[in-house]
């Protein structure tokens, strides 16, 4: 368990620090991202190209993030963590927020592991 909380919190920390090459560094090539929001699947990514699209065009969205592990969670293969989440808005969004607008959210994040990869990862919030 020890290794899956190295892998996460390496993926926290290339998030946090908008490095993309160091998020993806243990991922499986055919790594599946969800995004659910209210209970619903609002985007799903398949492969490393798909991630590092998404991935590219989210960080023009802030000027700061920070994801912060409150918990972990570890089942057979794969482990929750809790977080903690802030960030400042670098552009308008369509739903009124400006630029410069802090969010503060928390959330869960399941990373399902193959051989000690990340598998697929799910962002709930």
């Amino acid at each position: 368990m020890i290794d899956r909380e190295k892998i996460i919190q390496n993926y926290i920390d290339g998030y946090n620090q908008f490095d993309i090459d160091k998020m993806i560094a243990d991922f499986n090539s055919d790594i599946v991202f969800e995004n659910i929001q209210n209970g619903e699947v609002n985007m799903t990514l398949t492969g490393l190209d798909q991630f590092k699209e998404q991935a590219e065009k989210a960080k023009m969205y802030f000027s700061e993030r920070e994801q912060t592990i409150t918990a972990f969670n570890h089942l057979e293969s794969k482990t929750e963590i809790e977080i903690d989440y802030q960030a400042v808005l670098a552009m308008d969004f369509p739903n009124g927020m400006k630029t410069g607008d802090k969010l503060n959210l928390k959330g869960k994040s399941i990373f399902e592991f193959s051989d000690n990869k990340i598998q697929k990862l799910s962002d709930v919030s």
